[in-house]
């Protein structure tokens, strides 16, 4: 079995300071690995202990309704790696064998572990639904950890763990075209508005450290412009940093570690501006990777962590908004509706800003991943990419006419339109939820 993705070069890896184990020492490094996690995080532990294989997940998770594959069932995904815990962790497995459900790590076992795990967006619906709580995103995310720190990942994430070693975002930016960019968008607001409307960069004594996804200074700049407005109307001192221009914690996805880096860059972020209040831009993964483990995996922190959302849903009544005249639907990224308490924000924003606001079926908690989660977005999956989208594009397209879907998540703003192009769902505008904040506003000069 060949895994669906490209496999990052021994050389490249070495640059973000990993090895690559050969092959005749894989099977102990991964079982020492798997020891390390099992005595750091007991969920992992308690994932793998208590499944009862009632199959209620299969009926609840995209990818499997999407490809069909069986081992995109979330129990026979985390099967993959319980029967390894089975074989080397448990007096049965060790004195049984497959007998008790258990088998050798072996090279077929990596090639399913490459394959079926970077086929899962670790969205945690199947824990939503799962009737004693197995969240199978933990296996995932530790299964990909222990890949990566035996030097196997998938080349997109080396290199966009690379570019945020480099130049602090994912993109790979550097400064002068930071600066280049927020200029851009300034003149396009003054001439929209008529308004000096600056996007401070490395402003030191700022009160706010906003960190914007860097696709929003690339692709998605009305989603940056909606939130440079919206401080603006409020009138706060705040800035963006060149250190840290990402929300997007890759690290949450591929590698503990890697992780805990970019939190630890955000410290170092804010406390180089001075900023007590940290406020997240429009991203999913990055959302639950900086609310819940910038403190949890890193140690205390001097400043609030906020959502961009939750913000400016909090100071509504201070906003001049006109609304729109469009019939608008939500997309709920995962990570804010199943594990980042963003669901009734994005709401009242909408609600406030357009005319007509509908929701799609199921929705909140219960809403299905746009496929692309989980930073599968790799040109060499897009077939893949296409059937894990299946179920999105028939929750949009049950909702007939839309002028506008909102997707407040960088991955999901990147997965989502080809996806409803290859359903043949078109003449739909997409964009961010702060895209119709910042079209909404109607400001007057300070």
């Amino acid at each position: 079995m060949k895994p669906p993705m490209h496999i990052a070069k021994e050389k490249d890896i070495a640059d973000l300071g990993f090895t690559q184990v050969a092959e005749e020492e894989r099977q102990a490094a991964v079982l020492s690995k798997m020891a390390e996690l099992q005595a750091s995080l007991r969920s992992l532990s308690t994932m793998l202990e208590n499944c009862t294989k009632c199959g209620n997940c299969a009926k609840q998770c995209h990818s499997y309704l999407g490809t069909n594959d069986y081992y995109n069932v979330p129990a026979a995904r985390a099967e993959l790696m319980r029967r390894i815990y089975k074989r080397y962790f448990t007096w049965a497995g060790r004195l049984f064998g497959r007998f008790a459900g258990a088998e050798d790590f072996d090279a077929e076992t990596l090639s399913k572990w490459l394959t079926y795990f970077y086929q899962c967006n670790e969205c945690r619906r199947c824990a939503r639904f799962c009737p004693v709580g197995i969240d199978t995103a933990e296996v995932t995310i530790a299964a990909r950890h222990i890949l990566s720190e035996i030097g196997i990942m998938p080349k997109f994430m080396q290199g966009i763990a690379g570019n945020m070693a480099k130049t602090g975002n994912n993109m790979g930016i550097p400064n002068p075209a930071i600066v280049d960019c927020a200029e851009f968008m300034e003149e396009e607001m003054q001439q929209e508005t008529g308004l000096d409307i600056k996007i401070p960069i490395d402003k030191p004594n700022s009160d706010i450290l906003y960190i914007p996804s860097s696709a929003d200074f690339f692709t998605n700049i009305d989603t940056m412009i909606g939130a440079a407005k919206l401080f603006y109307q409020l009138g706060v001192n705040w800035t963006i940093s060149t250190e840290i221009l990402e929300a997007a914690n890759f690290g949450l996805l591929f590698n503990l570690n890697v992780m805990r880096e970019h939190n630890e860059r955000l410290k170092a972020a804010a406390a180089a501006v001075g900023a007590k209040l940290v406020i997240q831009g429009e991203c999913g993964h990055g959302w639950r990777a900086a609310k819940m483990y910038t403190e949890g995996s890193s140690g205390p922190v001097s400043f609030e962590i906020r959502h961009i959302l939750d913000y400016c849903a909090e100071h509504l009544d201070k906003l001049p908004l006109q609304k729109l005249p469009m019939r608008v639907t939500l997309h709920d990224p995962c990570n804010y509706a199943r594990a980042g308490g963003i669901i009734e924000q994005p709401r009242a924003i909408l609600r406030a800003c357009v005319t007509e606001f509908v929701e799609m079926t199921p929705n909140k908690e219960d809403n299905f991943c746009c496929g692309g989660g989980s930073g599968i977005l790799m040109d060499e999956m897009m077939e893949i990419r296409m059937q894990l989208g299946k179920k999105k594009a028939e929750q949009i397209a049950a909702l007939g006419n839309l002028d506008y879907l909102a997707m407040p998540c960088s991955i999901c703003k990147a997965q989502i339109p080809p996806v409803m192009k290859h359903y043949g769902i078109d003449n739909l505008s997409m964009g961010g939820v702060m895209d119709l904040v910042g079209k909404a506003l109607r400001l007057a000069e300070k």
